[in-house]
């Protein structure tokens, strides 16, 4: 990695933060619903002192973006929002979804990934995400919501990722899936290498700019009428 970020999630159950500085990286990861609000802030300030730097050494800040949680999600962009502005420091959103399926690609030797997060009233949020020539996720399709019994699509054999197909292990079944059991919630260590590359590129944004992505205005990868 060439920059020096903090990457921060608290889109699920997880509450999931990440320090790369100077060449080392510091992590810290616990399931703990509802208390990401109160807890998030000194686990910052944790990892900072554990690596000695400050917020102004930092290169810039990678976030959780969703989908998962609407007040989790919120939680995640607004804290970075406010450490962003206290330091001056450029942002770069992350897909919860895509984090899990670079953790499977980093973990299990993977090229194609299909990630799922239970998206609560009977529909899970998905991705399909394809190895890149650099090692990293890349969406293959558009993010969704969608329930379960009508995910279309040939996966047979493919890698899968997520709370979904723990909630829905007979669709992961039917679509012939190959479920990592032991990821199952994203990881803000997986999003530093994706953000890294956001930084490179220049991909970034002001804090000003920082938005959550909820996903819930997508429905489908079956075509609409019309733009087949």
């Amino acid at each position: 990695m060439k920059h020096n970020l903090l990457a921060i999630d608290a889109s699920t159950e997880a509450l999931s933060l990440a320090l790369h500085f100077r060449g080392k990286t510091f992590t810290h990861f616990e399931e703990c619903p509802q208390q990401h609000s109160q807890k998030i802030l000194p686990l910052v300030e944790s990892l900072l002192a554990q690596a000695n730097c400050t917020l102004k050494e930092l290169d810039g800040i990678v976030y959780g973006r969703g989908p998962g949680s609407f007040t989790g999600v919120r939680i995640g962009v607004a804290v970075a929002q406010g450490l962003a502005y206290s330091a001056n420091l450029k942002l770069s959103g992350v897909s919860t979804l895509q984090a899990m399926a670079q953790q499977a690609m980093c973990s299990s030797e993977c090229d194609e990934v299909i990630s799922a997060i239970d998206a609560r009233m009977g529909e899970v949020y998905l991705g399909h995400f394809i190895k890149d020539d650099n090692g990293n996720a890349s969406a293959k399709r558009d993010e969704i919501v969608v329930k379960p019994d009508l995910i279309e699509g040939d996966f047979s054999g493919m890698s899968a990722v997520g709370t979904g197909w723990q909630s829905y292990a007979d669709t992961a079944h039917k679509l012939s899936l190959k479920v990592i059991e032991d990821i199952t919630l994203p990881s803000a260590e997986y999003m530093l290498a994706l953000g890294d590359k956001a930084f490179e590129s220049g991909e970034t944004v002001g804090a000003q700019d920082a938005q959550p992505h909820y996903v819930r205005d997508t429905v489908t990868w079956k075509k609409l009428p019309g733009r087949e």
